[in-house]
Formats: structure tokens, sequence, C-alpha cells
């Protein structure tokens, strides 16, 4: 049967898929990881890693989370913060023996590097594109013995984004500026939240040439002119140096999301249906998905 047939129907996915181990795989930074067991004591560093768990089943496996994981809420409250990337409290990480820790792959923060230097087990990688949101989570459901689940979670995904997707079909694109910080960092068309900005309905004002998050020349906006704006409030617009005048700005298009919708766009996880209905209000709200 397919698997998808078996999804509707709420049957299981066959056993088979179960993990062997010891398991190897290979992290975003190119090192061998290894588990020799099922992983029970697990570290999350990274909000979109807590989630992912939580969402596959495994909350009760997770020992402590990063300062920055406050999702799902009745998960992340009961469990003690061991600090982020950049400032982790490598004692208190030590203490709770994790047999696995989800970390990021910046070399800047060197956080897997320094983790697996104290002996532990460490799995370094997020995703930065659409389609690797999707590979992470088969990833962690195959670390953590959780395929099925991982398959699941990933198909339900899909379906709801696809859905969302049909309700801006054939709708104009709308050209977007989206800021992450006001330095101004943005998203270039091939991250996570570009896609996001396309399947909207949307266009990204920046160049897949700059990346995928990358700090823009003010100037380059100005020029670029969009219809809309994410991520700041229309105050802030209208202070900045000849934006004034810009087709968002004048015409009131410019929003600020709230902090749970901010989460969902930021964090490459189950919550990207979410983060797309948001996209899809503020770029064509007649879509009403």
């Amino acid at each position: 049967m397919h698997i998808r047939f078996l999804l509707a129907l709420g049957l299981p996915l066959s056993t088979a898929a179960a993990t062997s181990y010891p398991l190897t795989v290979t992290d975003d930074l190119g090192r061998s990881v290894t588990l020799k067991a099922e992983p029970r004591r697990i570290i999350a560093m990274l909000p979109s890693h807590t989630e992912t768990l939580a969402a596959l089943g495994l909350a009760d496996r997770l020992v402590a989370v990063d300062v920055y994981s406050n999702y799902p809420q009745a998960v992340v409250t009961r469990l003690p913060k061991v600090g982020s990337a950049y400032q982790p409290d490598l004692e208190a990480i030590l203490a709770l023996k994790p047999d696995l820790v989800l970390a990021d792959e910046s070399a800047g923060s060197r956080l897997t590097q320094k983790l697996a230097q104290a002996g532990l087990t460490v799995y370094g990688g997020t995703a930065q594109t659409y389609g690797e949101v999707f590979e992470k989570i088969a990833t962690l459901g195959k670390l953590t013995n959780r395929e099925a689940n991982a398959t699941r979670l990933t198909t339900s995904m899909r379906a709801d984004l696809n859905a969302l997707q049909r309700s801006v079909a054939g709708l104009p694109k709308v050209s977007t500026y989206y800021e992450i910080d006001p330095s101004p960092y943005s998203v270039g068309p091939n991250s996570f939240i570009g896609t996001l900005i396309t399947k909207a309905g949307g266009q990204t004002i920046v160049p897949a040439t700059l990346g995928d998050f990358p700090k823009l020349d003010p100037e380059l906006i100005v020029q670029r002119n969009p219809q809309v704006m994410v991520g700041l409030t229309l105050d802030d617009a209208r202070l900045r140096p000849g934006w004034a005048g810009l087709r968002a700005v004048t015409g009131g298009r410019v929003f600020r999301p709230t902090p749970e919708e901010r989460d969902a766009l930021s964090r490459p996880g189950p919550r990207l249906p979410q983060a797309l209905r948001a996209l899809i209000r503020y770029l064509h709200p007649e879509a009403r998905p």
C-alpha cells in the first residue's frame, strides 16, 4: 500500500522502517556522527530542533533546551535552559549526561566543536532552505528511531502547505521586503522564508545572488520599492531615510508579525504552515486562507 493511503486510514507504517543502531550519519559540518543506541536523553540547542522533537512525540526524551526555545510551552516550561549557541552552559550540559545534543552548524558559534571536544555525541545542522526543513525532520526521525512519525509529520505539513498555496493560485505576485533585523538583514528567494513568500503569492526583492540571509544596502530596498514590507512597523518604515514615499509605506502595507507568528516564520520546523498562513494574510488578505 502507498504510504499516503496508510496515513489517511490512520494505520501505522511498517515497523520495518525502524532505525538500526549503531547508526552513523553525516551532519552539516561534514562530521560523521555515530549513535550507539537509540537516544534517551536529548538536549536541543535550537528552537527548531526543540519544536521538531516535540512534534515527533519525543518531548519526554528532552532533558534540556536552549534559552530561546519557547514552544510548545507545556514542554519547554518544565525543562532547564542551558544557554545558547554562542553562550552555552557547558557545565550544565555535561551534568545532564545527554546521549545526543542537537546543535547548529555555525562556524561562528563553534558550539558543535566545543560539545564534541567535551566527549558528547553532537549533531550539528539546521535547515536553510525550504526543502531542507523536510530533510532535517527526516534526519531527526532517523536519529531517534521515529522515522514513521517523521513521515507522518512531513506528509501532514505538505498537505497543509499545498492547501494554503492553492488559496493564492492565479493571484498577482506581490513585491515583498522581509526584514529579519534593522541592519537590515533580509531573505533571499532560495531561503526557507523566501520560498514561503513565493508560496504566499509574493516575491522577495532580494536577488538570489546575494544569498539566503544577506545584509542589504538600504539603497537596494529604495530602488526595488516593494509593495509590502514584513518584519517592522509602519512608523519604523516612515522614519527610514528615503522610505516615506515607498509603495508599501504610502499604502500602509507594512506588517509586524505577532511574537508567535515571528517565531513560526523564523524557525525552519513544523510550524511552516502557520508561517505561510501569516504571510498570505499580509500579501493577499483577499485570499482568506
